[in-house]
């Protein structure tokens, strides 16, 4: 008998969430409707994936970076992933170490450049012009001081997940970090990063090619995930008690 109430209740605690959600939806199919009808007419907003408003050239960060990820210039985007593939060939395959490498390159070049400057004594023609290297200042400490600021947010957001606040963020980065986890386990750092560099250079072009087809997709795959977790929130995470700044908060 409690069993068969307690089924009732979970029934109709999902029929609410989801009554809730088609409520939504149908006023804003409403006002859709209204605005159609309406002399000055403005289109609807489209759902695009993770609450994006720019494009995705702009979400990359625009510049030459977003260009060579979506492959706006074919062979430059070709030359960075193959020169990628042949380091992770060079280290990960034929085992070769970093500090091997630099070693030899700078032998290679040395010796290059000692032979030519010397040889010319004899051929009668001018030394090879070495440039001189230099750091600048100013792109250092811009680096340096982005870094800073992001190596701040990142605390501030363990700051947050370990004092209590929100416990939707915390249940997401530990689930993130249980699957890097996983992933770590399956293979080492440099693989890794060059799984990451691969998706980098074929997600968001393939993306920005069928947004159209995909995020139609995405919003169907985020209102089940939505009803899911509220219908979660409800039954579980309502009851755990919050932590000591919440309680501050609403005192």
């Amino acid at each position: 008998m409690a069993d068969h109430e307690e089924k009732k209740h979970d029934e109709s605690l999902i029929d609410k969430i989801t009554d809730k959600i088609h409520e939504h939806d149908s006023s804003s199919s409403s006002d859709s409707e209204d605005e159609k009808s309406s002399p000055s007419t403005v289109k609807p907003k489209i759902y695009r994936l993770f609450g994006r408003e720019r494009p995705v050239h702009k979400v990359l960060g625009g510049g030459k970076p977003a260009d060579i990820f979506l492959w706006r210039n074919k062979k430059i985007s070709a030359g960075v992933l193959g020169g990628t593939t042949a380091i992770w060939v060079l280290f990960e395959l034929l085992e070769y170490h970093l500090l091997t490498l630099i070693c030899h390159c700078l032998i290679l070049a040395l010796a290059i450049l000692f032979l030519w400057a010397n040889a010319t004594i004899f051929i009668n023609k001018s030394p090879p012009r070495i440039p001189q290297v230099h750091i600048p200042e100013e792109p250092v400490l811009q680096f340096a001081d982005a870094l800073r600021s992001e190596i701040n947010r990142a605390f501030a957001v363990l700051h947050d997940i370990a004092s209590g606040r929100d416990l939707k963020k915390f249940l997401s980065v530990i689930a993130g970090l249980w699957v890097l986890s996983i992933v770590g386990s399956c293979c080492n750092s440099l693989t890794l990063f060059y799984i990451v560099f691969v998706l980098l250079h074929m997600v968001p072009v393939l993306y920005e090619k069928y947004e159209d087809k995909i995020d139609p997709f995405a919003e169907r795959a985020m209102f089940e995930i939505q009803k899911q977790y509220a219908v979660f929130n409800a039954k579980v995470l309502s009851k755990i008690p919050r932590g000591p700044f919440n309680s501050k908060k609403t005192a």
